[in-house]
């Protein structure tokens, strides 16, 4: 099972933690980890590439498990981590919390 947990401190994002595989299926084969890594990745690019925001990230074998922003989060950064969060719930909701278990 993939675990997410997204942290909020006074409405804001400060740090976002993936963890887990979810299993669907065989590696290679995953379609609820493709698109878990989808909307991950999309994230952490279109804050990057659309906001000022520092955030540090940590990445483990090519994979993203977490990240820490290091300043306040603007209001764009705060919709883009919505949409990833909405994004993720409705990967959940199609799969179940078998696969995708949002924490937090």
């Amino acid at each position: 099972m993939i675990r997410v947990r997204a942290v909020k401190k006074h409405g804001r994002y400060k740090s976002f933690m993936i963890d887990g595989h979810a299993g669907y299926a065989e590696a290679g084969e995953d379609i609820v980890c493709a698109a878990v890594s989808a909307l991950v990745i999309n994230a952490i690019n279109s804050i990057e590439q659309f906001t000022e925001d520092a955030f540090t990230c940590d990445c483990q074998d090519g994979m993203v498990k977490s990240w820490e922003f290091t300043s306040d989060v603007s209001k764009e950064t705060g919709l883009l981590m919505d949409s990833l969060m909405l994004g993720l719930a409705g990967v959940q909701k199609s799969y179940g919390d078998r696969y995708l278990r949002i924490e937090g």
